[in-house]
């Protein structure tokens, strides 16, 4: 019996299914490394400071700078944890790129925070934009 083969199209169903779990797996796992870069974003920025801060009435009992250490290292972690993936093999190219999309954002806030802890940028301009904005709505 001959067998005629299409262009891009396969004889066997089970091969279609396998490229078919492949693509599903593939999407997961670029979901999933979305889902935990945006848990680990809330977690440095909503959870550090919540757990760094001591208040008792009015009065702050902790120190600022613990809170902004944890947050550089946080934010470095995340970006060297995310290079790492990035580079072991066995992912597609889109997981790459997910990867280094979110190790670029991690490395950005990293400068930000940075640059502002030490006092070399600073956010006076958007407080009295947004103060503007307050006033006239």
């Amino acid at each position: 019996m001959r067998e005629t083969s299409f262009r891009g199209m396969t004889n066997s169903k089970t091969e279609s299914k396998s490229k078919r779990d492949t693509r599903a797996t593939l999407l997961v796992l670029r979901l999933l490394i979305q889902g935990i870069n945006a848990f680990v974003l809330i977690v440095i920025f909503i959870g550090v400071p919540a757990i760094t801060s001591a208040r008792f009435g009015r009065l702050q009992l902790s120190s600022a700078p613990k809170a902004h250490r944890l947050t550089l290292w946080g934010l470095a972690l995340a970006a060297i944890a995310n290079a790492v993936v990035a580079v072991c093999p066995g992912k597609g190219r889109k997981e790459r790129a997910v990867c280094l999309w979110w190790m670029g954002l991690f490395v950005a806030l990293l400068a930000v925070k940075y640059l502002y802890f030490n006092g070399y940028i600073h956010f006076d301009w958007l407080k009295r934009a947004l103060l503007w904005v307050q006033s006239h709505f």
